[in-house]
């Protein structure tokens, strides 16, 4: 049994569902409390309510616009008078908008790297300040297959995510020395709101193309977010972890 994560406080943008809830929701099976941040505040109080009352810790749901640099110090900024601390966070919320690129609209293309990469680059700026005060953070960016090996019609979000990948490992080197680890899981084709119009269209085909011969679940992610922030990871930073049943093998 991997080591719990003993009353460390994670922050999870995009929690209120999808794969973030099940992360959100693995990290306080394994005793951190958690912050679910989302954009959407009435789901994300019934999620913060739904893992408080399953597992005894305490989970705080804050409206959150990664977009927005002010919303995300503020964030932040709840998180430490809440708790008086921030070990861990996700940067999980992101979104698409596909399009052949000649149909592909600026505001659709600034839409998804601004939800997608700028929305990281908000929310780590934020929590690097105090984890550096402390000495120690951990620090993981929610990829994807498509950002190591591009999706046609998804200029725009295989770009985001690509993005994602140089901001692990650049971040990774700028604050190692502080104690603190940067690193990325590629999730693969796993049914969620977000994929499920995707999906619908190329389920057959992707489950061909996957060497385990299945889709993803969002736990396969979490799982992956829990090892890398546990102490069992400590050593490990600037990686990008593919969860993707060999998809995207490199």
């Amino acid at each position: 049994m991997m080591s719990q994560l003993d009353h460390k406080v994670a922050v999870v943008t995009g929690s209120a569902q999808g794969i973030g809830k099940a992360i959100a929701e693995l990290l306080a099976r394994r005793c951190a409390h958690v912050v679910v941040a989302d954009i959407n505040i009435e789901k994300a109080v019934v999620t913060a309510k739904a893992i408080a009352a399953s597992t005894g810790v305490r989970a705080v749901a804050v409206q959150t616009n990664v977009v927005d640099s002010a919303s995300t110090q503020a964030m932040i900024d709840r998180t430490m008078e809440e708790f008086g601390r921030i070990d861990i966070l996700v940067n999980n919320a992101g979104t698409t908008r596909d399009n052949l690129i000649m149909r592909m609209s600026e505001a659709d293309w600034d839409l998804v790297l601004g939800i997608n990469l700028k929305g990281a680059f908000n929310c780590s700026k934020a929590a690097v300040r105090p984890m550096m005060k402390q000495r120690y953070g951990r620090i993981i960016n929610i990829s994807s297959v498509s950002g190591l090996a591009g999706q046609a019609g998804q200029t725009n979000y295989s770009s985001s995510k690509a993005g994602l990948i140089g901001f692990t490992k650049a971040l990774a080197k700028e604050v190692g020395s502080r104690g603190i680890t940067v690193n990325a899981v590629a999730p693969g084709f796993v049914p969620t709101d977000l994929t499920n119009d995707l999906l619908a269209k190329v389920q057959d085909e992707a489950i061909k193309m996957t060497p385990l011969g299945r889709l993803g679940s969002v736990e396969d992610i979490a799982y992956a977010v829990a090892f890398l922030v546990s102490d069992e990871a400590s050593f490990i930073t600037g990686q990008v972890l593919s969860v993707d049943g060999g998809l995207a093998m490199q």
